[in-house]
């Protein structure tokens, strides 16, 4: 099965200031809520690419910005998701 990637911050300002640094570098990331499966942290994490993941520690260590860490779970496709007939 395939792995999604989270990054989760204290606060959605980090959240903010890394989805900008990541685009500002050509990286791809999407805001996303938290899974309540990794944490009952802030409400938001970033989804970034697993083939991304030490470029993305790298633009977290350059530009100071706290993460709590990052983790993954599996993809879960739910096909009765928002069906109402």
């Amino acid at each position: 099965m395939e792995k999604v990637f989270y990054v989760l911050f204290n606060n959605h300002e980090n959240g903010l200031k890394l989805n900008s640094k990541l685009k500002e570098n050509g990286l791809q990331s999407m805001i996303s809520p938290t899974p309540r499966s990794l944490s009952k942290c802030c409400g938001i994490s970033l989804i970034v690419e697993e083939n991304e993941l030490d470029e993305v520690r790298r633009v977290v260590e350059e530009n100071d910005i706290e993460i709590i860490t990052i983790e993954s779970i599996e993809r879960d496709i739910n096909p009765n998701r928002d069906r109402y007939c």
